[in-house]
């Protein structure tokens, strides 16, 4: 349940942030740069803060 929510989120998340960045600013791509660096990120550490998060408000894997 955790891995769909994550990826739903993620998801959303970036589309999100390119809509922001088409209609409202060109300064909202950072927020798009830093989902995907935090998603290298914790696929080197498997590590990432949504997952723990997720799992703090009651969310099973």
């Amino acid at each position: 349940m955790k891995n769909k929510v994550f990826r739903i989120l993620v998801g959303s998340f970036i589309l999100i942030s390119l809509l922001l960045t088409l209609y409202v600013n060109q300064n909202w791509m950072w927020f798009t740069v830093f989902i995907g660096v935090n998603l290298i990120q914790s696929g080197f550490t498997k590590w990432c803060l949504l997952e723990t998060i997720l799992s703090k408000i009651g969310l099973k894997d």
